[in-house]
């Protein structure tokens, strides 16, 4: 059996130290084997970052409707070879979900056919020989979905506890890069509430068994011995898996378990990737709704600390290229900034006759991809290279921000407050309340509220023309959603004509909503990211003792232009003060904020003026920010100056570096020696300054290592220049594997080294 955890990598990965440090640098491992493991155990949230964007492998090991080994190809899918899952490699993903079906691959006493558990193992090594992470699961079970799902728990139970103790005993060996998935959607098939709450649904008792078989599935694993029973990630769905239903998210009960994860699947907006919508084209009012159905699985898991997984993400082909494009940009920019990895659903359903089911992304084939949706699987590997976008930094950088009068200076809408839930039917929103559209025509309705984030439901006289508006902004800060008059009435129209017939409005619970007050406001201005200066001008005499005047002007710049914010990674290192200097036009005004992530996205704001020479210094007391917090961003919100002869902001981008604060203590020269292999120059040979060379490699302008300690971090084949190779012997030394006395070193010396380790 091929296991990742032998070798090289257990003896000189990096320590999890090192691997925290580098791991905002987005660079290459030291080569293809220096990859975290279980010599450095991973935390559930480092898994889920590290899977980054997945494949599933659908409608194979899934299938049914034939016997044996053949039910692999029940479907009209060949059977994947190393080459499929090469092409899924090369492709850009790094995770592969293997949707497997086990119930009709059982004997009369329950146990899974050897030459079955031989082959899906066959396919987990496809992946693993490709050094990617792996799903396995339990899918089209019918044992599960099925229509007395609610009283049934016993009998799934005993036949759940059967199988994954079988499957967690035969994987027992297999690292972290193994995750199970312990059920695929369940439900309660065949029922007018199998995909959706509807009226009646035995909520409570569907929400009670799900949890009950996700926590034998956790009990039932970390009952195997195996070197990883305490930290492999298992992943637990909420009903029927919906990451679109707030409700059915809310009502998971997450097992008391650091290496749980939550497992949702979001065909999201379902209009335009599987439903009755308009397939052309990637509204605006698509991007809407997606954005507040991947905030919702943020909100629900990642803002309390439980990591997740999107099992399952498609939009069918519908001959739509362009707009499917749009929406994988738009999908995975989202995630990523959430900081959650999604799995692409991959059927190779080319030609379906169901429109609604053509993921057709692989031709299994000819393991190539086809042309469009290769197309589509591009803009999401694109997303996936843009630094700009930051794994989990929960604010999408490019999202609007608008700014609105005080919520107390609107006029309220009465007889809303209260507290409100989708899955109660006499409860699922406030009382209708008469408004007509002449009242806010123009502005905006502004809803303060806890909870799911609400809905505004819009009706006619004889309460027909019901028409859903979500909000177009929401400050999470104070809770607050905003919808625009210009939204409702676009929406309104496309139903029932003239807003003239608009008459009511009822506010709708998303899950569970508390809703303070509504109130109608002025319109919201957009702003673009970052604080910017108002178009104000002040202006000062001062009367000097001999009698002359000197004026002084200072206009501040209007917030009427678009400036692209400027970042730069660093590393804080427990210091009170960071120091960095900012270079752009003489005489601008700048400013910006330490932007870092501690439970939220935060930052301290700083500004100044650019003096003459183009530069200026700027030390921020970063006391404030948690000590458990190491990454940061230094952020440029604008940099402006002022023409007075046209009474215009002109946007003067700068550039921001770091001061000496951002690297170690270095020597001060005149003589002194610096120790070989002392990249850092803190007089010590130590891992961290093969982390220091490898940060330098990443970013070498924010990374500097001066000309004094890079001829003594040249430390294999002395003379051609900082390598990973040096960084590699460092770690040696760290190891014991070789001694600091013989570097220099050559890199046969280093190869034989990791060739007798390995």
């Amino acid at each position: 059996m091929y296991n990742k955890s032998k070798g090289f990598k257990r003896i000189v990965s990096l320590s999890m130290s090192a691997v925290c440090m580098m791991s905002a640098l987005n660079f290459a491992p030291l080569n293809d084997k220096m990859t975290v493991d279980a010599a450095d155990v991973m935390t559930a949230f480092e898994i889920t970052k590290n899977m980054k964007i997945g494949w599933n492998y659908g409608n194979s090991l899934d299938a049914v409707g034939k016997s044996g080994l053949d039910s692999e190809i029940a479907w009209g899918n060949p059977k994947a070879t190393q080459a499929t899952f090469d092409a899924v490699k090369a492709k850009g993903f790094n995770t592969v979900r293997l949707p497997t079906t086990w119930y009709n691959h059982l004997d009369s006493s329950g146990k899974i056919d050897p030459a079955w558990m031989a082959r899906v193992k066959e396919v987990v090594d496809y992946c693993y020989k490709n050094d990617m992470y792996v799903i396995l699961n339990i899918h089209h079970e019918e044992w599960i979905n099925r229509a007395d799902f609610d009283t049934a728990y016993d009998e799934m139970s005993t036949q759940l506890k059967n199988i994954w103790k079988q499957i967690a005993e035969e994987f027992k060996d297999y690292d972290q890069h193994l995750i199970f998935e312990g059920m695929n959607e369940p439900r309660a098939a065949g029922t007018d509430y199998e995909w959706w709450l509807a009226p009646g649904a035995p909520v409570e008792k569907l929400f009670e068994v799900v949890n009950k078989l996700n926590q034998d599935f956790v009990d039932t694993v970390r009952s195997v011995e195996s070197p990883y029973k305490d930290t492999r990630l298992l992943s637990c769905p909420p009903y029927c898996a919906s990451g679109s239903d707030i409700t059915m998210m809310s009502g998971l009960k997450i097992p008391d378990d650091p290496y749980v994860a939550a497992s949702v699947h979001a065909y999201s907006p379902y209009d335009f990737c599987m439903g009755d919508g308009n397939h052309n084209t990637f509204s605006d009012s698509y991007a809407t709704d997606l954005e507040g159905i991947l905030k919702n699985i943020r909100k629900t898991f990642i803002d309390n600390n439980i990591p997740v997984i999107l099992g399952e993400f498609s939009a069918s082909n519908f001959n739509n290229t362009e707009a499917r494009c749009e929406w994988a940009t738009a999908y995975i920019s989202l995630a990523k900034s959430y900081g959650f990895p999604c799995v692409l659903w991959d059927n190779d359903a080319r030609g379906n006759s169901d429109q609604s089911e053509a993921h057709d992304y692989l031709d299994r084939d000819t393991n190539t991809w086809y042309e469009d949706s290769g197309q589509v699987v591009d803009a999401m590997m694109a997303v996936h290279a843009d630094d700009s976008i930051v794994w989990g930094a929960k604010d999408f950088t490019t999202q609007k921000q608008y700014k609105h009068d005080d919520i107390s200076t609107g006029t309220e809408i009465k007889n809303v407050k209260g507290d409100y839930d989708s899955a109660d039917e006499d409860k699922s929103g406030s009382p209708a309340q008469i408004i007509k559209f002449s009242e806010f025509e123009g502005k905006d309705i502004a809803v303060q509220y806890t909870g799911g984030d609400p809905e505004l439901a819009f009706m006619d006289e004889s309460w027909g023309g019901w028409t859903t508006v979500k909000p177009y902004y929401i400050d999470e800060k104070n809770g607050i959603a905003y919808f625009s008059a210009d939204d409702i009435k676009t929406a309104w129209e496309k139903n029932n004509g003239s807003v003239s017939s608009l008459n009511s409005v009822i506010i709708r619970a998303n899950g569970k909503t508390s809703v303070e007050k509504a109130v109608i406001l002025n319109k919201g201005v957009l702003v673009e990211s970052g604080s910017k200066p108002t178009g104000t001008t002040t202006t000062t005499q001062t009367t000097s003792g001999n009698g002359s005047t000197t004026t002084t002007t200072t206009t501040a710049v209007p917030d009427d232009f678009e400036f692209e914010v400027v970042k730069l990674p660093v590393t804080l290192t427990g210091e009170k003060n960071l120091t960095f200097t900012v270079e752009g036009t003489a005489g601008a005004s700048v400013g910006g904020g330490i932007c870092y992530d501690d439970g939220e996205w935060a930052s301290i704001d700083w500004s100044g003026n650019i003096g003459k020479d183009g530069k200026l210094e700027v030390t921020v007391d970063v006391s404030e920010i948690p000590s458990s917090v190491k990454d940061a961003e230094i952020q440029i919100w604008w940099s402006n100056v002022w023409d007075n002869e046209n009474k215009v902001g002109i946007d003067k981008p700068a550039s921001v570096t770091t001061g000496s604060s951002q690297n170690p203590t270095k020597p001060s020269g005149g003589g002194v020696s610096v120790l070989t292999g002392d990249a850092n120059g803190d007089g010590e040979l130590s891992l961290a300054d093969a982390v220091f060379i490898m940060q330098s490699i990443a970013n070498p302008e924010v990374y500097v290592i001066d000309e004094m300690c890079r001829e003594a971090a040249d430390v294999v084949n002395k003379g051609d220049g900082i390598t990973v190779m040096d960084a590699l012997a460092i770690q040696l030394v760290n190891i014991e594997l070789l001694k600091a006395e013989d570097l220099p070193t050559t890199s046969e010396i280093i190869d034989s080294l990791t060739t007798k380790a390995e």
